[in-house]
């Protein structure tokens, strides 16, 4: 039987090492936690409007007048050519489009201003695609000047 009292090999286990362990550990730790805030904060777009308050205001008129359009809106991808449909009644909509922005719903990195044109069925406009997710947060304007805005997913043609 081996000798309980014989010296082990190596250096002993002091406060100093215990010390210098715990604070890699809580290093590695401290970086990793500050590395992942900063890009979560640096790509999300976060705001959706300036001033809340200003906008709630008048957010339930807008949204009654916008329903009263009686819109049907959708998006869908054929290859690398987006097309959006606003159709009322089932009849195709010209509206005017006030702005288009095709991206990710988490990271502005990608995003696109496609430049839709109307072909007398659809809005329609190349862009640069890539698998996942992808939304477009349209602003367009009917006839009578009532704002439309929503944000679109963007599905994949059967």
């Amino acid at each position: 039987m081996a000798d309980m009292n014989a010296e082990t090999s190596g250096t002993p286990l002091t406060g100093r090492k215990v010390f210098f362990i715990f604070a890699a550990a809580f290093g590695v730790i401290i970086t990793v936690n500050l590395t992942l805030a900063y890009n979560a904060v640096s790509t999300f777009p976060g705001l959706e409007v300036k001033n809340s308050y200003v906008a709630s205001q008048s957010f339930e008129r807008d949204r009654a007048a916008q329903l009263a359009l009686g819109w049907d809106v959708a998006a869908v991808l054929k290859g690398d050519e987006l097309q959006l449909s606003i159709q009322r009644n089932g009849y195709p909509v010209e509206a005017t489009i006030v702005s288009a922005v095709f991206g990710r719903a988490t990271h502005v990195g990608q995003d696109q201003r496609p430049d839709l044109t109307f072909n007398g069925e659809a809005y329609t406009a190349p862009v640069e695609v890539s698998d996942g997710n992808w939304n477009l947060r349209l602003v367009a304007m009917s006839e009578d000047g009532t704002m439309f805005r929503q944000r679109i997913v963007v599905g994949a043609a059967e």
